[in-house]
């Protein structure tokens, strides 16, 4: 019997990209609601730091350094995880490259377009790929359900100038996701994706306080809610989403932005 409406006892996430910003929103999302995380980073010292976190939540947490650009390196580490856990019941794939530092699509040359698509299109694909394989045969073996869920962006309804590979990243995936609700849904098993706003993160470290200070600003004058978004505000949604509290909803797209979308013209 569930504790509450967002309770996730007994059920186990895999967050990729866990270990900082958005995906360690979400890892802390579901750890606070009593669910174990296993989040993939390639950063040890940051996964270890991430870990401790979770756990202090009172969660079973642990980390795997695993490549998503490596369709190998995907499947041994859900035979991993799988080895570790038992079962897996959400897949939360977040990993992802910034797009390629041009302010001109042409100038992207063929290496550098294959190399991020691998990653950021690819990688996410194998992910929930191989997630939805192991929820299936749950399923088969009579406990249908499952939860997968794609990290987009605003990208997947705007143009972006120079940044066409991280919007058909984004889009292409939003599609994939569309098509495994239709095909899933029999197994109890839900696909949605997250389109965030602008959210505060670690990206901008480093760079000069003023600078920081300025793009908080441009952004927050565009949204509703005039303020960054933060990965706290992401908490909830990935406690939602993992939980049974969603077992209706699927195809979907989240937008969380302050209200951002609607102001763009």
């Amino acid at each position: 019997m569930a504790k509450g409406l967002f309770d996730l006892t007994g059920k186990v996430a895999l967050v990729t990209g866990g270990n900082s910003g958005l995906g360690l929103g979400f890892a802390r999302g579901i750890a606070k609601q009593g669910g174990a995380v296993e989040i993939w980073g390639r950063n040890a010292e940051r996964n270890a730091s991430s870990v401790a976190e979770l756990q202090s939540f009172g969660a079973r947490a642990s980390a795997r350094q695993v490549d998503v650009g490596n369709e190998e390196a995907i499947i041994a580490g859900f035979d991993a995880l799988l080895a570790d856990y038992g079962r897996i019941d959400c897949v939360i794939a977040n990993a992802g490259l910034p797009p390629p530092n041009t302010t001109n699509t042409l100038d992207v040359s063929t290496k550098e377009l294959r190399d991020f698509m691998e990653v950021s299109y690819f990688g996410a694909y194998f992910t929930l790929r191989e997630g939805a394989r192991h929820m299936i045969k749950r399923a088969e073996a009579g406990e249908p359900g499952g939860s997968l869920v794609f990290c987009g962006s605003l990208s997947m309804f705007i143009g972006l100038p120079g940044k066409g590979a991280y919007a058909g990243s984004k889009a292409g995936m939003g599609a994939i996701v569309r098509g495994l609700a239709a095909e899933l849904g029999k197994y109890g098993i839900r696909a949605n994706s997250i389109a965030p706003g602008y959210i505060k993160t670690g990206f901008m470290t480093g760079a000069p306080e003023e600078m920081q200070k300025a793009v908080d600003a441009h952004f927050a004058s565009k949204t509703p809610i005039p303020r960054p978004g933060y990965p706290e505000d992401f908490e909830a949604i990935a406690a939602y989403l993992a939980s049974d509290s969603s077992s209706f909803h699927t195809a979907d797209t989240i937008v969380i932005d302050g209200g951002s979308l609607i102001n763009l013209v």
